[in-house]
């Protein structure tokens, strides 16, 4: 059974910092693209950020260029998102993901997803 497991949210106020992780089972997660996506009250999910199966290739949406890191670990078969000078626009249910090989950025080309943590920026 595939499972992603989300851990790191919380409240925080604007300026600070968050490291969310993603833990990953039930499935050889090394050949797998892997990222993290987000959605607000009200709103579509977004795409935040993903790095490619290989760990060569790293994407970020415009608004977190900058502030927020993606990285993976192979051995330990986790995904992490380092999010540092968070906003209040920042506030949303974090979401990771997965799918085969190649990244994608509109979630309906995901497979698989966590069951997402909250994440409140207080301005």
């Amino acid at each position: 059974q595939v499972q992603l497991v989300e851990s790191g949210g919380g409240l925080v106020q604007a300026g600070g910092s968050l490291r969310l992780s993603c833990a990953a089972s039930g499935r050889t997660f090394s050949s797998d693209a892997m990222g993290w996506f987000r959605q607000a009250p009200g709103q579509e999910r977004e795409f935040v950020a993903a790095v490619s199966w290989s760990g060569g290739r790293i994407y970020y949406a415009d608004s977190v260029k900058g502030r927020f890191t993606v990285s993976r670990d192979y051995v330990k078969n986790t995904v992490a998102l380092q999010m540092n000078s968070l906003k209040p626009e920042d506030t949303a249910v974090y979401f990771c993901a997965a799918r085969p090989r190649t990244v994608g950025v509109f979630d309906k080309d995901w497979e698989y997803w966590g069951q997402g943590t909250q994440v409140t920026v207080s301005s």
